[in-house]
């Protein structure tokens, strides 16, 4: 069972947020663009391990 809340709640935009920060706002700085190359794919490939990560999302019972 997937977990929505994870998967399309934190992971999808966390995927676009990096796209964004990666294709758009890195190619406009000067001095800096590199490193907001390097934050914009980090937090994209972040989201796609959550996003992965939400689609295997099971909850267990407790034993005690």
């Amino acid at each position: 069972m997937a977990s929505k809340t994870i998967t399309v709640g934190v992971g999808i935009p966390m995927i676009v947020v990096g796209a964004l920060m990666a294709w758009l706002w890195a190619p406009i700085e000067g001095i800096f663009q590199n490193q907001v190359e390097l934050i914009g794919s980090t937090i994209g490939i972040l989201g796609v391990v959550f996003f992965i990560s939400g689609l295997f999302y099971s909850k267990e019972p407790v034993l005690h």
